[in-house]
Order: C-alpha cells, then sequence, then structure tokens
C-alpha cells in the first residue's frame, strides 16, 4: 500500500469528477449545435435506438454499482478499506461505471444528434481515459495483482479499449 496516501479532497481526484460534472451538463443541457441528420426518419430511427442504448446505459450503470458495492466512491482514489473487485461486470471491463455513462452519452447523441453533443461525448470519452488512467496507478499501488488484471480485462468498452 502506497504510505503517501492523498489527505485532500483534490489529492484524490476531485477535479476529474467535476470536469465529469460539467461534461455531463453540458451533453444533457448544453447548446447542441448544428444537426448532425436532416432526414426526419432516419432521425426517428435514430430516436428509438438512442432511448433502447439509454436504458441499457442504466441497467450498466446500475449492475456495476452494485459490483462494487461497499467500494463505491466518486473519487477516482480507491478507499482506505477497498475490495479488489473483478467479478460481474468487472470482469469484461475494467470501468464499467465509466462504460455506462459513455453508453448514456452516446444515447443522448442518438437522441439529439448535434455536432456539439459529439464533441462533449468526445471529450467525455477522453477524460474518463485519463481518469481511469490515473485510478489504475493508485489501484496497482493497493493490489498488486491489478497488474494482470489489466492485461486480461479491456479498460473501458468490453472487447474493444
Amino acid at each position: 500500500m502506497n504510505t503517501l496516501t492523498p489527505k485532500s479532497i483534490i489529492e484524490r481526484g476531485a477535479w476529474y469528477v467535476v470536469i465529469q460534472a460539467i461534461l455531463i451538463g453540458l451533453i444533457l443541457f448544453g447548446p447542441r449545435g448544428p444537426d448532425l441528420l436532416t432526414s426526419e426518419p432516419l432521425k426517428n430511427i435514430f430516436v428509438s435506438c438512442g432511448i433502447s442504448v439509454g436504458l441499457i446505459s442504466i441497467l450498466v450503470m446500475f449492475i456495476a454499482v452494485i459490483n462494487l458495492g461497499k467500494n463505491l466512491t466518486p473519487l477516482p482514489y480507491p478507499k482506505d478499506n477497498a475490495q479488489f473487485v473483478q467479478f460481474g461486470l468487472y470482469s469484461y471491463v475494467r470501468h464499467p461505471i465509466y462504460f455506462g455513462v459513455l453508453l448514456a452519452a452516446f444515447a443522448w447523441l442518438l437522441i439529439f444528434p448535434g455536432v456539439y453533443v459529439l464533441a462533449y461525448a468526445i471529450a467525455l470519452l477522453v477524460l474518463f481515459d485519463v481518469k481511469a488512467r490515473r485510478e489504475e496507478i493508485w489501484l496497482v499501488e493497493r493490489f498488486p495483482a491489478y497488474k494482470e488484471y489489466q492485461r486480461r480485462v479491456k479498460k473501458l468498452i468490453p472487447g474493444c479499449y
């Protein structure tokens, strides 16, 4: 275990959470920008797909939270009494909550296909990648077996990345 445990909420990665909240807020409530689609029939299909993907994203996040249990924290720094979880959705992707949020952002993009929504969603993906890298440094320090887990399980998108 790391002997230099961060004490402040900032040292534990709170700024990642603030930026994440801003990006999610922009996805949901920010300007959408010019439409990426002009065809009404195609928009209707995308909306239907977006609703389906959105429901799946809620299910993914819910199951991931249950799998994580008492280890759940909004900060990327693991709790002092954290246990290494690699079962359930965590056996398919190392960060299933991030994956669920990214699915939700994609669903929103399908429902409201705007250029800015796409940009916000891409920014959220980049943020989650950076946040997960930092989080995993702390997880490897806390749980040496995490290195092997990283080799076996993809980071953000099951079977992909």
